[in-house]
């Protein structure tokens, strides 16, 4: 016999009493029925206080499959993520994250600051003539750098941090600045000038934040940079 001969009622659950139906009598809708939250159209009948609704119409609204075989009915449902944790999912924003290449960019003007400070602060103590040259290069090399990582910074992490960058970078600037402008009116500089310098242990302070701050991959503005 042919499958739109059949007309197969599967019983979902009793949900209605209706006070004023006969045993006997049974009433045909077209409701709204809702499953897993997806709504759709079927024709419901009530009937002694139950709710019946039509295979077909079920396997339809779930995207199921029918299959029959003599006197049985298999009703294939796919396998689905809850809606609930579907959402939830979805909705849930990507955390804040550095670029790749801000990073990259970072540790190239940290390095050069770096090795900048160094230079000076060895010439200092040991009582050398500051080489102007090299300096001049210093600050070239680090205001470079600086800048690949300025074009590098996409993201608001990135723009923080560059921030803090760059206070380092005009801080070594202005300790160099000092530096030079003692030796060119002959003041005496001690040789632990570096030491005592407040501007100096800022740029030290700062560039162990932004260290930490690179290689967390975390932003964290603890004031040493200002």
């Amino acid at each position: 016999m042919r499958r739109r001969a059949f007309r197969v009622w599967l019983i979902l659950a009793v949900v209605l009493v209706l006070p004023g139906l006969a045993s006997s009598q049974a009433k045909e809708e077209n409701l709204t029925l809702v499953i897993n939250g997806r709504p759709g159209v079927a024709k419901v009948v009530q009937m002694n206080g139950r709710s019946f609704v039509e295979i077909d119409a079920l396997a339809r609204l779930v995207n199921g499959t029918l299959r029959f075989n003599g006197n049985q009915i298999a009703l294939t449902i796919p396998a689905s993520a809850p809606a609930s944790a579907t959402g939830a999912s979805a909705a849930q924003p990507k955390p804040p994250a550095f670029s790749k290449e801000f990073l990259r960019a970072s540790v190239e003007a940290m390095t050069s600051i770096r090795q900048w400070q160094s230079g000076l602060a060895n010439d200092v103590q040991n009582g050398y003539p500051l080489p102007t040259d090299w300096i001049s290069n210093s600050r070239t090399e680090a205001a470079k750098n600086l800048s690949l990582a300025s074009v590098a910074a996409s993201t608001d992490l990135d723009r923080s941090a560059l921030k803090l960058l760059a206070a380092e970078f005009n801080d070594m600037q202005q300790l160099t600045d000092n530096i030079l402008a003692a030796t060119y009116a002959r003041e005496y500089i001690p040789p632990d000038t570096m030491n005592n310098d407040p501007l100096n242990n800022r740029v030290l302070s700062c560039a162990h934040s932004l260290a930490s701050i690179i290689a967390s991959e975390k932003f964290v503005d603890d004031g040493t940079c200002y």
